[in-house]
């Protein structure tokens, strides 16, 4: 699959922005907060109907403006897709695929498929469980609608237990419904840990290789889903902690609280590590999760990396780019050193500058 085109307006700091990207690599390069990472937000954003930041939709359109459009151009197989967008600040999105508005999000799931990867992903392996669950749920979500009916109702569902839990201080007659949302709450949850355990079993088959090639031939990793209780015990550990529960004011039990553990010769990396196995480590994770792409949807993601060469070492940045070269890769950067110095391939290059785009080579950096 191919991202052809793009237009955005009144979107972050652009008020138009069309432009055309080759099926190769592409290269955004420009000064800090000139716009660059919004052009990944958005193509993001089309793929996933969210943000990689976790932004509302008011806070992506851009400032003084009630409404912002994204148009993205696709080409797969022989098919030619377009994407509409329209996000408001006061009301939910509206989607349409090629004119024909969708009802549900799930329904954009799996026309463009994207690996984003920033330097924020670099430490994800010794940042907290949050920011590992934070990448299964958006690459699961991405490839299994399913799996996006079950998280979007188990989060709803723990969010309105947990106002629950606050209502009962001033209205203990309330406790009695606590078993109905737990109850709920086991349904969906016990599906997503069925899920997880199945992803991190895909991401073992493709993450050792790839692993053991990066660091040299020197470690071999694993990765181990560490489930905060067992799908089939939810209900009973929900109702065995209600008292906890009621006197935190939050749900301490479920997926929402699961961890992933990142093994190199029985050394757990996230606590043991060193920065550079880590940051291998988190590497390794995120090729594996191109080959996953590849491997599910028997077609090529658009590999989407902000700023992230500047945050690898040579051996690391040469290794990620002779990786890459058969899927559509869009790269930010604050210049172009890194890839001339490494003679590496460039199909077409954008300059950015507060807001405006304007291609400045074709072709042929070698």
């Amino acid at each position: 699959m191919i991202l052809k085109s793009l237009e955005l307006s009144n979107f972050r700091n652009y008020d138009f922005l069309s432009i055309e990207f080759d099926k190769g690599t592409n290269i955004l390069f420009g000064d800090n907060a000139q716009g660059k990472t919004n052009i990944l937000e958005s193509i993001y954003l089309c793929a996933t109907t969210k943000s990689h930041k976790g932004s509302k939709d008011s806070d992506i359109v851009k400032f003084q403006e009630e409404e912002a459009h994204i148009r993205a151009y696709l080409q797969k197989n022989e098919d030619e897709i377009k994407i509409d967008m329209h996000l408001r600040k006061s009301k939910s999105k509206g989607i349409a695929i090629d004119g024909v508005r969708i009802k549900k999000a799930a329904q954009l799931l799996g026309i463009m498929n994207v690996v984003f990867f920033s330097p924020e992903d670099l430490s994800i392996i010794k940042n907290g469980p949050a920011e590992r669950r934070r990448f299964v749920d958006m690459e699961l979500c991405q490839l299994d609608s399913f799996y996006l009916y079950n998280l979007n109702h188990y989060n709803k569902i723990v969010n309105q237990r947990n106002k629950l839990l606050k209502d009962l201080y001033l209205n203990p007659s309330l406790r009695e419904t606590l078993n109905i949302w737990d109850s709920q709450l086991a349904s969906f949850g016990s599906k997503i840990i069925e899920r997880r355990i199945a992803f991190v079993e895909q991401l073992n088959e493709i993450i050792s290789d790839i692993h053991y090639r990066l660091s040299g031939g020197k470690e071999n990793v694993r990765i181990f889903y560490e489930p905060n209780v067992k799908e089939d015990a939810i209900e009973a550990e929900l109702r065995r902690n209600q008292e906890k529960d009621i006197k935190l004011k939050m749900t301490t039990v479920g997926p929402h609280r699961d961890d992933f553990a990142f093994m190199a010769e029985n050394i757990d990396l996230r606590k043991f590590g060193s920065q550079g196995q880590q940051r291998t480590a988190a590497l390794s994770l995120k090729l594996s999760e191109i080959e996953l792409v590849k491997k599910m949807t028997k077609d090529t993601p658009v590999l989407l990396l902000d700023d992230v060469l500047s945050e690898l070492d040579s051996n690391r940045q040469n290794y990620l780019l002779n990786n890459i070269g058969d899927i559509q890769t869009i790269i930010t950067c604050t210049g172009l050193d890194d890839f001339v110095n490494n003679r590496f391939e460039i199909d077409k290059v954008f300059n950015v500058v507060n807001g405006t785009v304007s291609a400045t080579q074709n072709g042929g950096i070698k």
